[in-house]
């Protein structure tokens, strides 16, 4: 079977749905592929580069005439006038938004595949071109902001004066706005998040970030992995932290979407209560927008000088890598659909992924798709009122304020008695013991600081330290005072199990990144 690759037509697009990479990964599953002339131009891969890989060079009507047909976006009505009879289609299709090109699918007997509808499940997400492009979108989103902010995004100490880190806030920690999160924090931002699901939180600080915590506005674990629609009290008590947050925000960066529609969550008056120079980058202005100020396709400025950036083509402005991720998720299908690795397409409407793309086929239409089973989070309970939330809250910092206070009781009455200790010991033990405590106080502040990212390098460091107790417990063992051979065997014991046991997690945890393992 011939795969065909046209030119997209959607103007200002620059992706292309497949790589000079992926047409080799294609040819390798054994299908003929035909690319249109130009078709990856814009994303800076030359019809030589395709043809190397193996694919045909031709015209439109030879991409639009194949067997099947690989684009991103929805196809024309000349485009869909192109396809032959039985062909079948692989692009973003969009089909619970256009009931229209569903049923024009239908009229042509096209087979139809929507890339934008794979399952969210675990097995499909190597097919899943949403990840993909909000990924991308996330990123793309700090940099347009960094374009726009008049500062730079990391605290500086120089010769000339200090500047402060750049304060970004993101709404939502799905793909986007964890995307956005590591692009922020690893140009040096000072980084605040929030979403609605609680069970985020954790994905949220591993990224070095701030987990915004706001309990009485934060739904119960979700079922499905997706947010949902929030109740009148929570949205109200998001509304007063969003205006907390944005006020103090140098950029915000907003990610809400609630099934395609974007849910307002940032107002007017909030963007009005924004300091001058300060920036939005509105990732859902193609659903709308969750900021009131925002123009969907353009960046506008407001009165009180707030850069609001509503442009719905940040995947098309990095087009070489977008192209490259969005032709693996197409790949991928292909593996999926080439069992037999033999060029010949086998779809299998018993697989629940392949399913649920299915829009059309052999003149049936078969959107929607039946529900598929989750497995991102267990089912959850029905979850306590606002109000309970609030309750529990409140009781929640009450009972951390007091086991605080118990921890300054208990290290204020051992600092006592150290000190009256020290008073009484010899002058030789005072070196020793002031060395100790401000090991003590330094390796605690140090340690508690670390972020999440880097417990795994941190434990190689701590694995080191303890091998120098045990080179210092083994020169000691053997001396003239059994007090010190004593403790000397026992420091040696204890340094053996924290490296041996400190070498094995840290292999361990290497392990589950390495494809080999």
């Amino acid at each position: 079977m011939r795969i065909g690759i046209p030119t997209e037509s959607r103007p200002g697009e620059r992706l292309v749905a497949a790589t000079p990479k992926t047409v080799g990964q294609l040819v390798g599953l054994g299908y003929e592929v035909v690319v249109e002339s130009g078709a990856g131009d814009a994303a800076t891969f030359r019809d030589e580069d395709y043809a190397t890989a193996g694919a045909a060079v031709g015209s439109a009507a030879d991409a639009w005439l194949s067997d099947v047909v690989a684009k991103v976006n929805p196809p024309t009505d000349a485009e869909l006038a192109s396809l032959r009879p039985g062909a079948t289609l692989v692009a973003m299709l969009a089909p619970a938004a256009s009931p229209g090109l569903v049923e024009d699918l239908h009229a042509r007997g096209v087979t139809a595949l929507a890339l934008d509808a794979v399952p969210r499940i675990s097995r499909a997400q190597a097919l899943d071109v949403l990840s993909t492009m909000s990924n991308v979108a996330g990123y793309r989103a700090v940099i347009e902001a960094a374009e726009v902010y008049g500062g730079m995004f990391t605290g500086q100490v120089t010769a000339a004066g200090k500047t402060p880190p750049a304060r970004v806030f993101v709404i939502g920690a799905g793909v986007a706005g964890l995307a956005a999160i590591g692009a922020a924090g690893s140009m040096g931002a000072r980084v605040r998040a929030f979403d609605v699901r609680p069970e985020v939180g954790e994905q949220i600080e591993s990224m070095g970030a701030t987990f915004v915590q706001a309990a009485a506005a934060q739904q119960a674990v979700s079922s499905d992995g997706y947010a949902s629609a929030l109740t009148q009290e929570q949205e109200r008590l998001t509304q007063e932290m969003y205006a907390a947050e944005t006020a103090d925000a140098d950029i915000v960066i907003t990610t809400a979407l609630v099934r395609g529609h974007a849910p307002t969550t940032i107002t007017a008056d909030m963007v009005a209560g924004m300091r001058p120079g300060s920036v939005i980058v509105d990732l859902a202005a193609s659903g709308g927008g969750n900021c009131e100020r925002t123009v969907p396709g353009k960046a506008v400025v407001t009165e009180n000088g707030v850069t609001v950036v509503g442009y719905t083509d940040l995947t098309s402005r990095m087009p070489q890598h977008t192209s490259q991720l969005f032709g693996t998720n197409i790949v991928h299908l292909l593996q999926l659909l080439t069992p037999g690795k033999d060029g010949q397409l086998v779809l299998d409407l018993d697989d629940p992924v392949q399913r649920g793309m299915v829009v059309t086929r052999d003149g049936e239409v078969l959107w929607p798709p039946p529900p598929v089973q989750v497995s991102a989070a267990p089912a959850a309970p029905a979850g306590p009122s606002p109000q309970e939330r609030a309750l529990a809250a409140t009781a929640s910092a009450e009972e951390k304020a007091r086991r605080r206070q118990r921890r300054s009781v208990v290290l204020a009455l051992l600092a006592v008695a150290v000190l009256f200790a020290i008073s009484f010991a010899p002058a030789a033990v005072l070196g020793h013991v002031t060395v100790f405590v401000l090991a003590v106080i330094v390796g605690y502040y140090v340690i508690s600081n670390v972020s999440h990212s880097l417990h795994t390098p941190l434990m190689a460091q701590t694995n080191a330290i303890s091998g120098i107790i045990l080179v210092g417990a083994l020169l000691q063992i053997g001396d003239d005072s059994w007090l010190v051979t004593a403790l000397a065997v026992i420091a040696a014991s204890v340094a053996s199990i924290n490296v041996f046991g400190g070498f094995l997690v840290a292999n361990r945890m290497i392990r589950m990144f390495r494809k080999d393992a």
